[in-house]
């Protein structure tokens, strides 16, 4: 496969469940495929490492490039230059190039077919190239694959787990052996990120780019984002009633515990001015009085102790009687 493509030992080393619980296979896997270990000479994390952002940074110098040489080219030379943009790898938005004025006149001219590829590359599917392909022109194997590519990230705007079999329908793919080396080159290429599910037959998807947005989306867009916002002023309106509940509950609390206290402070008080009075009856220090009123008096506990002694004398003698009676 073109367009840099991975091999198949490195596809096979991708991360596969096959079997009871088996997660993965010894071996390399690319940048956004999870689940594998290391290969030398590539970081085995999930993501774009420092060569891939380099790699993106060339790639934003060399769109612009084509952007500024767009702004001068016009006729045979501008439709080449598509065709350079088509096959350039890392370039996988359009936008900008469709927004161009010259690049819009080649709609109603000779070159009308490119244009109308260009506007599949920013919006289409490969299959609505193959619907078209008797008036377009041919693709290269660089421009097939990055076609493929946006396939996927197409359907995974719709869905996050693709089956192979859809895959290779929309692809036009004839074995998974191609699938797997095209969905490696897409994560290498930064376009989409996730894993390849062999057992199951199907590509998770984490990650994936965003594609060009026709002018006719723009009021689905607006309108779904108006939902999302009257979603959160819901969610938002819900959290302030259950704020205002939780103030109102802890107003409660503190109201009915300074009334605790009060009635806590009125009880000593009341039973301070009793003491005093019985103290005041009595000639006696208000104090002293409390401290007589929580002590028993001195001779209370030997009268008690007497009683104790003599009803033990008593059981003592009975015992005695009733041994000689018998």
């Amino acid at each position: 496969m073109g367009g840099g493509c991975a091999s198949h030992a490195e596809a096979v080393a991708v991360r596969r469940r096959c079997g009871a619980g088996a997660r993965g296979r010894p071996g390399a896997a690319g940048p956004g495929l999870r689940g594998a270990s290391e290969r030398p000479g590539r970081a085995g994390r999930a993501g774009p490492g420092p060569a891939m952002a380099a790699e993106g940074k060339v790639t934003g110098q060399s769109q612009e490039q084509f952007l500024l040489l767009a702004k001068a080219a016009r006729g045979a030379a501008l439709a080449s230059l598509i065709h350079q943009v088509l096959e350039a790898p890392g370039i996988y938005v359009f936008g900008e190039l469709l927004d161009m004025p010259a690049v819009r006149e080649l709609a109603d001219s000779e070159f009308s077919p490119v244009f109308r590829l260009l506007t599949i590359f920013a919006y289409g599917t490969y299959a609505d190239y193959l619907a078209e392909a008797a008036n377009l022109p041919p693709l290269t194997e660089a421009q097939k694959n990055k076609l493929r590519h946006l396939s996927v990230v197409t359907l995974a705007a719709k869905i996050k787990c693709i089956p192979y079999s859809v895959l290779l329908e929309q692809l036009q793919l004839k074995n998974v052996r191609q699938l797997e080396d095209l969905v490696i080159e897409a994560v290498y290429a930064d376009v989409l990120r996730g894993s390849l599910d062999q057992r199951n037959q199907r590509l998770e998807v984490d990650y994936s780019i965003g594609r060009d947005i026709r002018r006719e989306e723009l009021s689905t867009i607006t309108r779904t984002l108006q939902e999302w916002c009257q979603g959160c002023e819901v969610v938002l309106s819900g959290i302030e009633e259950q704020v205002s509940r939780a103030n109102q509950h802890k107003e409660q609390q503190l109201a009915l515990k300074q009334q605790i206290e009060s009635e806590v402070a009125n009880l000593k008080k009341t039973i301070k001015v009793t003491t005093a009075a019985a103290a005041a009856a009595t000639s006696q220090d208000p104090e002293q009085h409390l401290t007589e009123l929580r002590e028993p008096a001195p001779g209370t506990n030997q009268r008690q102790a007497s009683k104790k002694t003599s009803k033990a004398k008593g059981l003592r003698g009975s015992t005695k009687i009733w041994s000689k009676s018998n």
